[in-house]
């Protein structure tokens, strides 16, 4: 299942629209979470934050592979400014009845 969070990201002093799309696939027996989309070392390592934070907020981590796509492509990602929209996806992903509160991302 495919869930979508629009943000956005600086590219010098101007704002570019982000798109993170989760995919979680459940029937995978390993546990890894990939992040695509030209991500540089600091988004990479949003991946720890991520899992921490959604563990700490009392929310589950879906178990099975996880591919984070960051969109678009052709633009460089930076910093940490996107973990809170990765992490919205994740959820919104795992758990259904919380799109409600999310709204519409």
């Amino acid at each position: 299942m495919l869930s979508l969070v629009k943000s956005y990201a600086l590219y010098g002093l101007n704002g570019i629209p982000v798109e993170v799309e989760v995919d979680v696939n459940p029937n995978s027996d390993d546990d890894t979470l990939s992040i695509v989309g030209l991500p540089d070392a600091a988004v990479k390592e949003s991946k720890d934050r991520v899992r921490s934070a959604i563990r700490n907020s009392g929310a589950k981590v879906p178990k099975g592979a996880i591919t984070i796509n960051l969109a678009p492509a052709d633009v460089k990602k930076e910093g940490a400014s996107l973990d809170l929209a990765i992490a919205c996806a994740i959820i919104k992903n795992a758990d259904k009845t919380c799109v409600r509160d999310l709204g519409d991302l």
